[in-house]
Protein backbone atom coordinates (compact mmCIF):
# COMPACT_ATOMS: atom_id res chain seq x y z
CA UNK A 1 0.00 0.00 0.00
CA UNK A 2 1.45 3.09 -0.75
CA UNK A 3 2.55 5.73 1.87
CA UNK A 4 -0.46 8.31 3.07
CA UNK A 5 1.48 9.74 6.60
CA UNK A 6 2.93 12.15 7.18
CA UNK A 7 5.81 13.91 5.32
CA UNK A 8 8.64 16.23 6.36
CA UNK A 9 11.36 17.00 4.02
CA UNK A 10 14.38 16.67 5.31
CA UNK A 11 16.61 18.45 2.78
CA UNK A 12 15.62 21.04 0.01
CA UNK A 13 16.69 24.27 -1.08
CA UNK A 14 14.88 27.69 -1.77
CA UNK A 15 16.17 30.87 -3.88
CA UNK A 16 15.60 34.08 -5.34
CA UNK A 17 17.84 35.10 -7.92
CA UNK A 18 16.79 38.94 -7.37
CA UNK A 19 17.46 38.71 -3.80
CA UNK A 20 21.08 36.79 -3.61
CA UNK A 21 23.60 35.74 -6.50
CA UNK A 22 23.91 31.95 -6.67
CA UNK A 23 26.98 31.85 -8.32
CA UNK A 24 26.42 27.61 -9.43
CA UNK A 25 23.22 29.10 -11.08
CA UNK A 26 23.90 32.56 -12.44
CA UNK A 27 27.53 32.68 -13.25
CA UNK A 28 28.21 32.04 -17.62
CA UNK A 29 29.10 29.96 -18.49
CA UNK A 30 27.81 27.79 -16.17
CA UNK A 31 30.52 26.24 -13.46
CA UNK A 32 30.96 22.23 -13.43
CA UNK A 33 29.16 20.94 -10.66
CA UNK A 34 29.58 17.40 -9.15
CA UNK A 35 25.75 16.81 -8.48
CA UNK A 36 25.58 16.98 -12.59
CA UNK A 37 24.29 19.53 -15.12
CA UNK A 38 22.72 22.18 -13.26
CA UNK A 39 21.05 23.75 -16.85
CA UNK A 40 17.82 22.52 -15.77
CA UNK A 41 17.47 24.72 -13.47
CA UNK A 42 19.98 27.34 -13.50
CA UNK A 43 18.58 30.91 -13.95
CA UNK A 44 15.02 30.60 -12.75
CA UNK A 45 13.76 31.33 -9.17
CA UNK A 46 12.87 28.55 -7.08
CA UNK A 47 10.04 29.64 -4.73
CA UNK A 48 7.65 27.41 -2.01
CA UNK A 49 5.18 27.39 -4.98
CA UNK A 50 7.35 26.10 -7.28
CA UNK A 51 8.25 23.51 -4.49
CA UNK A 52 4.44 22.87 -3.76
CA UNK A 53 3.96 22.04 -7.73
CA UNK A 54 6.53 19.52 -7.44
CA UNK A 55 5.81 18.12 -4.30
CA UNK A 56 2.17 16.91 -5.61
CA UNK A 57 0.54 14.48 -4.61
CA UNK A 58 2.56 13.65 -1.83
CA UNK A 59 1.41 15.29 1.64
CA UNK A 60 4.69 17.38 2.62
CA UNK A 61 3.68 19.27 5.63
CA UNK A 62 6.85 20.29 6.33
CA UNK A 63 10.39 21.51 5.62
CA UNK A 64 13.81 21.54 6.47
CA UNK A 65 15.75 24.49 4.17
CA UNK A 66 19.38 23.85 3.53
CA UNK A 67 21.87 26.57 2.62
CA UNK A 68 22.29 27.02 -0.76
CA UNK A 69 25.92 28.17 -1.01
CA UNK A 70 25.66 31.92 -0.86
CA UNK A 71 28.88 33.79 0.11
CA UNK A 72 30.15 34.80 3.86
CA UNK A 73 28.39 38.03 3.48
CA UNK A 74 24.91 36.90 2.71
CA UNK A 75 24.70 34.00 4.75
CA UNK A 76 22.87 35.48 7.47
CA UNK A 77 20.52 37.56 5.06
CA UNK A 78 19.66 33.83 3.20
CA UNK A 79 18.27 33.38 6.99
CA UNK A 80 16.82 36.30 7.08
CA UNK A 81 15.03 36.15 3.92
CA UNK A 82 13.71 32.20 4.76
CA UNK A 83 12.25 33.93 8.00
CA UNK A 84 10.19 36.31 6.19
CA UNK A 85 8.66 33.07 3.79
CA UNK A 86 7.91 31.30 7.02
CA UNK A 87 6.21 34.27 8.39
CA UNK A 88 4.29 34.67 4.60
CA UNK A 89 3.10 31.30 5.05
CA UNK A 90 6.12 28.81 3.35
CA UNK A 91 5.61 25.05 5.53
CA UNK A 92 9.48 25.59 7.07
CA UNK A 93 9.88 23.39 9.90
CA UNK A 94 13.95 24.39 10.07
CA UNK A 95 16.58 25.98 8.86
CA UNK A 96 19.90 24.36 8.24
CA UNK A 97 21.93 28.22 7.73
CA UNK A 98 25.23 28.18 5.90
CA UNK A 99 28.34 29.54 7.58
CA UNK A 100 32.26 28.94 6.47
CA UNK A 101 33.55 27.55 10.06
CA UNK A 102 37.31 27.93 9.00
CA UNK A 103 36.53 31.64 8.83
CA UNK A 104 38.14 32.86 12.23
CA UNK A 105 35.53 35.42 12.68
CA UNK A 106 32.49 32.83 12.62
CA UNK A 107 31.47 32.80 15.90
CA UNK A 108 29.36 36.42 15.27
CA UNK A 109 27.55 34.55 12.42
CA UNK A 110 27.19 31.37 14.26
CA UNK A 111 25.32 33.49 17.40
CA UNK A 112 23.17 35.65 14.68
CA UNK A 113 21.90 32.58 13.19
CA UNK A 114 21.24 30.73 16.24
CA UNK A 115 19.05 33.90 17.34
CA UNK A 116 16.97 33.53 14.14
CA UNK A 117 13.94 31.03 15.18
CA UNK A 118 13.51 28.53 12.88
CA UNK A 119 17.58 27.89 12.65
CA UNK A 120 18.71 24.23 13.86
CA UNK A 121 21.65 23.65 12.12
CA UNK A 122 24.76 24.80 9.59
CA UNK A 123 26.16 23.04 6.80
CA UNK A 124 29.14 23.83 5.04
CA UNK A 125 29.60 21.35 2.02
CA UNK A 126 33.27 19.27 3.09
CA UNK A 127 33.25 16.96 0.03
CA UNK A 128 36.50 16.41 -0.97
CA UNK A 129 37.43 13.92 -3.76
CA UNK A 130 41.10 13.33 -5.15
CA UNK A 131 39.28 13.81 -8.75
CA UNK A 132 39.11 17.26 -9.77
CA UNK A 133 35.83 16.50 -11.14
CA UNK A 134 33.79 15.45 -8.29
CA UNK A 135 35.52 17.72 -5.31
CA UNK A 136 33.53 20.33 -4.11
CA UNK A 137 37.07 21.92 -2.70
CA UNK A 138 40.80 22.11 -2.69
CA UNK A 139 41.69 20.34 0.18
CA UNK A 140 39.77 18.70 3.19
CA UNK A 141 38.54 20.89 5.53
CA UNK A 142 37.69 18.16 7.54
CA UNK A 143 41.65 18.37 8.41
CA UNK A 144 42.27 21.78 9.04
CA UNK A 145 42.33 22.74 12.35
CA UNK A 146 40.93 26.69 12.12
CA UNK A 147 37.95 24.40 10.71
CA UNK A 148 37.67 22.25 13.32
CA UNK A 149 37.85 25.15 15.74
CA UNK A 150 35.24 26.23 14.21
CA UNK A 151 32.80 22.91 14.02
CA UNK A 152 33.58 22.96 18.14
CA UNK A 153 31.18 26.28 18.30
CA UNK A 154 28.34 24.91 17.18
CA UNK A 155 27.47 23.77 20.70
CA UNK A 156 27.83 26.27 22.26
CA UNK A 157 25.10 28.01 20.01
CA UNK A 158 23.01 24.90 20.16
CA UNK A 159 23.06 23.87 16.48
CA UNK A 160 23.91 20.72 14.55
CA UNK A 161 25.78 20.36 12.02
CA UNK A 162 25.04 18.66 8.27
CA UNK A 163 27.84 17.02 7.27
CA UNK A 164 27.99 16.43 3.55
CA UNK A 165 31.06 14.61 2.42
CA UNK A 166 32.32 11.77 0.83
CA UNK A 167 32.99 8.03 2.07
CA UNK A 168 36.74 8.56 2.29
CA UNK A 169 36.40 11.06 4.72
CA UNK A 170 34.13 9.20 7.02
CA UNK A 171 36.76 7.76 9.69
CA UNK A 172 37.51 11.34 10.08
CA UNK A 173 34.10 12.69 10.65
CA UNK A 174 33.67 9.89 13.08
CA UNK A 175 36.83 10.47 15.31
CA UNK A 176 35.02 14.16 15.29
CA UNK A 177 31.93 13.01 16.53
CA UNK A 178 33.65 11.39 19.07
CA UNK A 179 35.89 14.46 20.12
CA UNK A 180 32.07 16.21 20.10
CA UNK A 181 29.79 14.36 21.69
CA UNK A 182 27.71 17.07 22.20
CA UNK A 183 26.74 18.64 18.43
CA UNK A 184 24.85 16.35 16.31
CA UNK A 185 25.85 15.42 12.84
CA UNK A 186 23.55 14.49 10.00
CA UNK A 187 25.08 12.60 7.22
CA UNK A 188 23.70 14.51 3.78
CA UNK A 189 22.44 12.33 0.69
CA UNK A 190 23.20 8.64 2.35
CA UNK A 191 27.08 9.41 2.50
CA UNK A 192 27.27 9.99 -1.72
CA UNK A 193 28.83 6.66 -2.98
CA UNK A 194 30.36 8.26 -5.70
CA UNK A 195 32.68 5.96 -6.42
CA UNK A 196 31.27 2.37 -7.86
CA UNK A 197 33.61 0.34 -8.16
CA UNK A 198 33.91 -2.83 -5.02
CA UNK A 199 36.17 -0.90 -3.14
CA UNK A 200 34.81 2.33 -3.06
CA UNK A 201 31.48 0.58 -2.31
CA UNK A 202 33.01 -1.16 0.42
CA UNK A 203 34.69 1.86 1.53
CA UNK A 204 31.02 3.69 2.01
CA UNK A 205 29.67 0.46 3.97
CA UNK A 206 32.81 0.75 6.50
CA UNK A 207 32.43 4.69 6.60
CA UNK A 208 28.67 4.63 7.42
CA UNK A 209 29.36 1.99 9.77
CA UNK A 210 31.93 4.24 11.41
CA UNK A 211 29.79 7.00 11.57
CA UNK A 212 26.50 4.72 12.83
CA UNK A 213 28.52 3.54 15.79
CA UNK A 214 28.30 7.34 16.94
CA UNK A 215 24.90 7.89 18.75
CA UNK A 216 25.32 11.83 17.57
CA UNK A 217 25.01 10.77 14.38
CA UNK A 218 22.32 10.54 11.88
CA UNK A 219 21.60 10.49 8.09
CA UNK A 220 19.43 11.30 5.38
CA UNK A 221 18.46 9.19 2.31
CA UNK A 222 18.31 11.69 -0.28
CA UNK A 223 20.60 12.42 -3.58
CA UNK A 224 21.12 9.54 -4.57
CA UNK A 225 20.80 10.17 -8.27
CA UNK A 226 23.71 12.39 -7.85
CA UNK A 227 26.06 9.56 -8.05
CA UNK A 228 23.73 7.39 -9.93
CA UNK A 229 22.42 9.59 -12.52
CA UNK A 230 20.70 6.81 -15.07
CA UNK A 231 19.17 5.22 -11.42
CA UNK A 232 15.78 2.95 -11.11
CA UNK A 233 13.97 2.15 -7.81
CA UNK A 234 16.41 -1.17 -8.27
CA UNK A 235 19.28 0.62 -8.76
CA UNK A 236 18.32 2.62 -5.48
CA UNK A 237 17.10 -0.28 -3.59
CA UNK A 238 20.61 -1.73 -2.04
CA UNK A 239 21.77 1.61 -0.96
CA UNK A 240 18.62 2.50 0.70
CA UNK A 241 18.10 -0.02 2.77
CA UNK A 242 22.03 -0.31 3.65
CA UNK A 243 21.51 3.16 4.96
CA UNK A 244 18.25 1.76 7.15
CA UNK A 245 20.01 -1.10 8.31
CA UNK A 246 23.60 1.13 9.18
CA UNK A 247 21.35 3.41 11.20
CA UNK A 248 18.11 1.79 11.81
CA UNK A 249 14.85 3.78 10.93
CA UNK A 250 14.82 6.10 14.46
CA UNK A 251 17.96 7.54 12.57
CA UNK A 252 17.50 7.54 8.90
CA UNK A 253 15.18 10.52 7.35
CA UNK A 254 13.71 10.85 3.48
CA UNK A 255 14.88 13.21 1.83
CA UNK A 256 13.97 15.48 -1.79
CA UNK A 257 16.80 17.18 -2.13
CA UNK A 258 14.79 19.29 -4.94
CA UNK A 259 15.26 21.01 -7.11
CA UNK A 260 18.76 19.76 -7.10
CA UNK A 261 17.65 16.68 -7.70
CA UNK A 262 15.45 18.10 -10.21
CA UNK A 263 18.00 17.76 -12.97
CA UNK A 264 17.83 13.73 -12.17
CA UNK A 265 14.13 12.85 -11.93
CA UNK A 266 10.72 14.34 -10.67
CA UNK A 267 9.39 14.64 -6.92
CA UNK A 268 7.14 11.85 -6.99
CA UNK A 269 9.32 9.69 -8.65
CA UNK A 270 12.13 9.73 -5.86
CA UNK A 271 9.17 9.63 -3.13
CA UNK A 272 7.54 7.04 -4.77
CA UNK A 273 10.70 4.95 -5.10
CA UNK A 274 11.29 5.14 -1.17
CA UNK A 275 7.51 4.04 -1.18
CA UNK A 276 8.35 1.09 -3.08
CA UNK A 277 11.55 -0.06 -1.13
CA UNK A 278 10.07 0.49 2.32
CA UNK A 279 6.59 -1.66 1.59
CA UNK A 280 6.81 -4.15 3.53
CA UNK A 281 8.04 -1.59 6.63
CA UNK A 282 5.70 -1.04 9.21
CA UNK A 283 3.51 1.92 9.47
CA UNK A 284 5.01 3.20 12.38
CA UNK A 285 8.39 2.21 10.68
CA UNK A 286 7.55 4.17 7.76
CA UNK A 287 5.97 7.14 9.60
CA UNK A 288 9.59 7.57 11.60
CA UNK A 289 11.25 7.28 7.65
CA UNK A 290 8.96 9.97 6.19
CA UNK A 291 8.63 12.12 8.93
CA UNK A 292 9.71 11.30 12.71
CA UNK A 293 13.58 11.27 12.41
CA UNK A 294 13.37 14.68 10.65
CA UNK A 295 10.98 16.17 13.55
CA UNK A 296 13.11 14.74 16.13
CA UNK A 297 16.91 16.24 14.28
CA UNK A 298 15.51 19.41 13.72
CA UNK A 299 12.75 19.90 16.76
CA UNK A 300 10.09 20.59 14.52
CA UNK A 301 6.91 20.83 16.34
Amino acid sequence: MAYTGPIIDAHMHLWDLGKHYYSWLQDVPLPGNPAGDMSLIAGKNYLPADYAADALPWRVQSLVHVECGLPTDKQLSETDWLESLVAAGAPIGAIVAGANLDDPNVEALLEAHASRPHVRGIRQIVNFHADPAKTYGPSDLLLNDQWRAGFGLLAKHGLSFDLQLYPAQMETAAALADAHPDIALVVNHAGMPTDRDEAGLALWRSGMAALAQRPNVTCKVSGLAMVDRAWTVESLRPFVLQVIETFGVERTMFASNFPVEKVHGSFDAFYAAYDAITAGFSDAERQRLFAGTAAAVYRIA
